[in-house]
């Protein structure tokens, strides 16, 4: 990992505890060019992969993160893939040639937060970016060359009621918009989860905001896959998502994939409160459990689960629910 800026140039995202407080810098071009020195006498030519640092790399001017890519396949000739997270409005700005001139350097993938397609939820969270923009910057990154990875966060919306309806059918459905007029390569799902150093977490803890329930999490989910229709490789793979298998290449495996959340909304309450605690408490290294959601319709792995709840909800009622909110909160 190479830090080519400090921190986030916006970072006023409700929904985001990084970076708060902190002031983005650009950092001179000499300065990294040195860590790249120093990165390479200490480890030698041992990488595969490089990431380039923090929020929003592309908020450097392109001959210098030309510059920058070029010196550090220089000084590692072992490094194939170089990657960097990026702002929407950031890339926007940019021309395609500008683009093209960092993908002829060896740039290989920018990670862009989508979050929503749905405007007024956009506005809301104070994204500081429209969906016309954000197809924009896709549109501009497909067109170089560079694979297009974009974020949708599942629950974004939560309960709130946005131009007089659920907000989190727009979300769904404005989302697989977005994403069917760009084609990323890859969309990678991440579930609202709200801890202290959040602005959202203020408005939650004063009632203004409400998150939605797992189950109504992954029905959200369920919409915005039966809406895509692209050539995308789709990945739910981060522990705060309900589904992890939810993972396969967009439009091929679709129907499979909607079959497991369509498996999971069928399965009554206390039973999908069995395989959420389960699968947390695996991910978090107790040997009960389940990895995979195939795993819970093994009778002796439910029955283990099954006891841990119990025995929670005899010290006291909701205790599980809690212990899930409170497990949640520790993988983010």
């Amino acid at each position: 990992m190479i830090r080519a800026t400090r921190n986030c140039p916006w970072n006023k995202c409700l929904f985001c505890p990084v970076y708060k407080g902190e002031r983005f810098q650009r950092r001179p071009l000499e300065e990294i060019l040195a860590d790249i020195d120093r990165a390479a006498a200490f480890h030698g030519d041992i990488f595969q992969a490089a990431f380039l640092q923090d929020a929003n790399s592309l908020a450097m001017k392109t001959p210098e993160l030309a510059k920058v890519i070029s010196y550090l396949k220089e000084k590692f000739p072992s490094v194939r893939r170089v990657t960097s997270y990026a702002r929407a409005r950031s890339v926007a700005r940019k021309s395609v040639g500008e683009l093209r001139q960092l993908h002829t350097a060896g740039l290989t993938r920018l990670h862009i937060g989508l979050e929503s397609g749905y405007d007024p939820l956009l506005e809301y969270m104070n994204k500081g970016v429209t969906s016309d923009l954000l197809v924009e910057a896709g549109r501009k990154v497909k067109g170089s060359g560079i694979s297009l990875c974009f974020y949708a966060i599942l629950g974004l919306g939560g309960k709130l009621m946005l131009e007089g309806e659920e907000t989190w059918r727009n979300h769904a459905l404005a989302t697989a918009r977005v994403l069917n007029q760009v084609g990323p390569d890859y969309i990678r799902l991440r579930t609202l989860t709200i801890k202290e150093g959040m602005p959202l977490y203020e408005k939650e803890r004063r009632g203004e905001f409400q998150r939605l329930s797992d189950a109504q999490v992954v029905r959200e989910e369920e919409l915005l896959i039966e809406n895509l229709e692209v050539t995308s490789y789709l990945a739910s793979d981060h522990a705060t998502n309900v589904l992890m298998e939810v993972r396969g290449q967009l439009p091929e495996e679709k129907e499979r994939l909607l079959t497991v959340i369509r498996k999971y909304l069928g399965l009554p309450p206390e039973e999908q409160l069995n395989f959420r605690l389960g699968t947390l408490l695996r991910l978090l290294g107790h040997a009960s459990g389940y990895r995979t959601f195939a795993e819970f319709f093994l009778p002796a792995k439910r029955e283990e689960a099954k006891a841990i709840m119990e025995q929670l909800e005899k010290e006291e009622p909701g205790q599980a629910q809690r212990l899930v909110e409170e497990l949640n909160r520790t993988l983010i």
